[in-house]
Formats: C-alpha cells, structure tokens, sequence
C-alpha cells in the first residue's frame, strides 16, 4: 500500500497531522507493507526566501482577522500541538519560501531518509526557529539526518529536483488539492486535514481490505 502525503514544511496543520498518521499508522495491522512518500505543496510560492515580519501581523492580514484573533488562533494550534507531544514556538518561527526545503526533501527520498527530512525540517522550524529560506541553513539540516552536506550543496545552488516539485504541486491541482496536509491512499482514497488517528487508521483498515 502506497501512502502519498502532500504538505509543508512550515504548515502548522501538517506538523500535527504527521504525528496522528504515524499514530494510526503504528495502529495499522499492515503497517510494514505501507509505503510513505512525501509530496510538495507550497501554502505560498511567492513567499520571500527571508521575511522578518511579525508572525502575528501576517496570520492577521492573511485571514482578515484581528491581532488578538490571531493570537488566540496561535494559541489554539499550540495547544494542539502539544497534545501530540510537540512543542511549537511559533512566535520564533520564521516565515519563507519553501521551495528549496522542498527540493531537499526530493534529494532525501532519493536517499532514502525523507522521512527524516520531513521531521527534522518541521522540528527547525515549528521548535528551533531555523531560517527554512536559507540555504546554509539547509546544508546543515541535511547533514545532521546523514546527507552528505557537499551534494545537498551542489543542489540547492543549482536547479535540481525543481520539476519534481513542481510536479508534485501540479498533481495536487489535478487531484483538487488546495489545503494540506492531504494524505492519498493507493490513489483510491483521499484524507483531508490533520485528522484524528483512529479515523486515519480505519482509512487504511479500509483501503487494505479493498
């Protein structure tokens, strides 16, 4: 069985939403015969690399709510977190473009730690308050999972795995994807959202007897 993932590296939903999978992929009789692969989807392609701006002031301007609104929302999805035993400092995180970190990830797939990636880069960002936009930062994160820092270089300075971003994000569009995370099963079944462990793993107990 063959479980596509399409998120974001710095999508607070998509943090959450990874550990309820693997909680109700750890609850899955099969879960040794299922393959997990992790597809690209920018919340912002136009995003700059760098943005020093208030966290609050942009969840604000995005929705169209007011600061204290915002605050309250970060709040909520703190709490969320946390209940997944994660530990978000979102007034440190720094927004940016995601495109590199996502070609990263297709760079990890192809050595077989994506898995790792996706995890050390949400940790980065949503816990540490690393820079995702700069590619030193990067180098760095992609040795600290085993990736040789030299190729993971040489990669982001050049134009490698961009089509496969891209082509990830253009079948999201074809699948009517326009939120993440959105996990795909088998190509047969769609879950959308970070949705409750027991309702994942009834998806799978589902597709597998399919």
């Amino acid at each position: 069985m063959k479980v596509e993932i399409w998120s974001d590296v710095v999508c607070p939903w998509c943090y959450i939403g990874k550990r309820r999978f693997e909680r109700g992929l750890a609850g899955f009789g099969h879960r040794d015969d299922v393959e997990v692969v992790w597809r690209s989807f920018e919340l912002d392609p136009r995003a700059p690399r760098h943005s020093e701006e208030d966290q609050v002031e942009r969840l604000a301007r995005k929705y169209g709510m007011t600061r204290e609104a915002a605050l309250a929302a970060q709040a909520r999805v703190t709490g969320l977190a946390a209940e997944e035993g994660l530990t978000y400092r979102l007034d440190a995180a720094r927004p940016a473009n995601t495109f590199d970190a996502h070609r990263l990830l297709h760079l990890a797939a192809e050595r077989g730690v994506q898995g790792a990636a996706e995890e050390r880069l949400f940790a980065a960002y949503f816990t540490e308050g690393r820079a995702l936009g700069d590619q030193d930062t990067l180098v760095a994160l992609a040795g600290e999972i085993g990736l040789d820092e030299a190729a993971a270089r040489e990669v982001l300075q050049g134009d490698a795995y961009s089509e496969a971003v891209t082509g990830d994000e253009r079948e999201a569009a074809a699948l009517g994807i326009s939120a993440v995370p959105f996990f795909v099963i088998d190509r047969r079944y769609g879950i959308s959202g970070a949705q409750p462990a027991e309702l994942i793993q009834s998806a799978l107990e589902q597709a597998w007897s399919d």
